[in-house]
């Protein structure tokens, strides 16, 4: 599900256009001009397909063979159906399953050894009920098909991540968040959704109907059943103003609340930390998106890529292109402040503009959630732990997130404050060893200021950490073995934390 679920490297290529003529200006030294140009000389084209019978996620790290990949039928006969058959055979040959949509998790949370992978991504329909704002969609559909089907439609999506390459089954799966401000994750926008389970039946779940199965499935990770569609509340579209301004980061986290709170109140806000060597972790430029209500709302287009990836791409080669990327994020989109966006606009950029396609390297997303008045201190260990392992860290968001109040297995039991982070690594045994290391560190920074870490990425945790982070775990799994006493659904995530315990 989320590669970055969660980026945040946005909002959709609205920066770029109006930015060109400026950044160009920037770009005049040879010394930028050969920066670019050789960025753009090792950038691949396309990721390496996988071998037959190999299933991998967003890490490229999780190389698997598995028994069969069956993706569900679009249309035909009886498609519910025959995915309940499929879980029949799987009894019958004594074969585990697992669940994938767009498989931007990094843990192998939709793999199991030698299992059957069901894809899910063909199950893709949409139908808007326009006079309750409800949308019921196949749980397979990305984001980037249902965003241009609800702006043709006047509608928006309340809560999502920021990035349309992920499923709807596994946004919610994952219970993603997004830079939506003074909101809770997007189970929070979920009214009920229909469940298969091991045997083949298939429940409606809501907040009134099989209760604890919706709590355990939102942010489940696929242990319980499959996910067929959901009906999820969606508001209206909106036209924004883009407002950006540098902080310091002791006082942009002091006032991160107030100043989306001012001026008319943001709807969506985030910021982005300076990770060059002498400013690293210090600074971070705040950017809120306002309602703007004296024009249209502006067209969905499609979302530029071109010389925004050469400038983010060329930030993993040394402080240089750290640089050059805050220097255009931090003088020059200030620059284009106010300029207007629709909402869904904001939401509609894919992963690929900024996605590591190299043969040697992976990028690797960490994302820690810390209680408001105790931000600052994780920042400060932050500031530490990073360079000490040498970790090449290319970007971190800062978001705002809302109490969790339906999920079982939540990490925002309060407000928080969320820090995604993302790394360059090498993807050899020394780069996954130093990795490991660093996340383990950054875990235990995080349970010193009373956070979480957020499940979707490398399973690096121990089983200390991951239990100190998510005291309801146990009983989690207690639950899921009780609604799958076969041991039916099953992945790497699974494996590492809750068979057995």
């Amino acid at each position: 599900m989320t590669w970055g679920r969660h980026l945040g490297l946005r909002p959709g290529g609205a920066w770029l256009l109006p930015a060109i003529p400026l950044l160009l200006l920037s770009l005049v030294s040879c010394r930028s001009a050969f920066h670019l140009l050789h960025t753009a000389s090792r950038d691949a084209v396309v990721l390496a397909p996988l071998p037959a019978g190999y299933a991998d996620d967003a890490s490229r790290l999780n190389l698997t063979k598995v028994a069969e990949i069956w993706s569900i039928p679009a249309d035909g006969v009886s498609p519910e159906a025959q995915l309940a058959g499929l879980l029949g055979k799987a009894r019958r040959e004594r074969l585990k399953v697992s669940i994938a949509g767009a498989g931007h998790t990094m843990g192998g949370h939709t793999i199991h050894p030698g299992g059957i992978l069901v894809d899910m991504l063909p199950w893709n329909h949409m139908e808007l009920d326009e006079k309750r704002d409800i949308l019921t969609v196949g749980a397979g559909a990305v984001w980037a098909d249902v965003i241009p089907f609800l702006d043709a439609r006047g509608r928006s999506v309340e809560v999502i991540q920021s990035n349309n390459s992920f499923s709807v089954g596994g946004s919610v799966s994952a219970n993603c968040h997004g830079w939506q401000f003074a909101r809770p994750p997007i189970a929070s926008t979920v009214e009920s959704f229909r469940l298969m389970k091991a045997d083949g039946s298939v429940l409606r779940c809501s907040r009134k109907q099989n209760a604890e199965l919706f709590s355990l499935v939102l942010g489940g990770y696929g242990l319980f059943g499959i996910i067929l569609d959901v009906d999820l509340r969606v508001i209206r579209n909106g036209r924004y103003r883009m407002e950006r301004s540098l902080h310091t980061v002791a006082d942009g986290l002091a006032d991160f609340d107030a100043m989306a709170a001012g001026n008319g109140g943001a709807q969506m806000i985030y910021a982005r930390m300076n990770v060059t060597r002498k400013r690293f972790l210090a600074e971070m430029v705040v950017s809120r998106l306002v309602e703007d209500d004296h024009g249209s709302v502006p067209a969905l287009r499609e979302a530029e890529s071109g010389l925004k990836r050469l400038v983010f791409r060329g930030s993993e080669y040394g402080d240089y292109g750290k640089r050059l990327r805050w220097n255009a994020e931090s003088k020059i989109q200030p620059k284009v402040a106010g300029k207007v966006f629709s909402r869904n606009q904001l939401l509609n950029e894919g992963v690929g503009i900024f996605q590591n396609r190299s043969t040697t390297s992976t990028d690797i997303l960490h994302e820690y959630f810390i209680p408001p008045a105790r931000a600052a201190g994780f920042v400060a260990a932050m500031q530490g732990i990073v360079p000490r392992h040498g970790g090449n860290l290319l970007n971190v968001t800062v978001r705002s997130v809302n109490e969790d109040k339906d999920t079982f297995l939540r990490y925002a039991d309060g407000p928080m404050i969320s820090f995604v982070m993302l790394f360059v690594q090498q993807r050899t045994p020394e780069g996954e060893s130093r990795m490991e290391s660093m996340t383990r560190e950054l875990i235990d920074a995080s349970l010193a200021h009373g956070g979480r870490f957020y499940l979707p990425y490398r399973l690096h945790a121990t089983q200390r950490q991951f239990r100190a982070a998510y005291p309801q775990a146990g009983e989690f799994f207690r639950k899921k073995r009780l609604h799958d006493p076969g041991g039916l659904f099953q992945n790497n995530f699974y494996l590492r934390y809750g068979k057995g315990r």
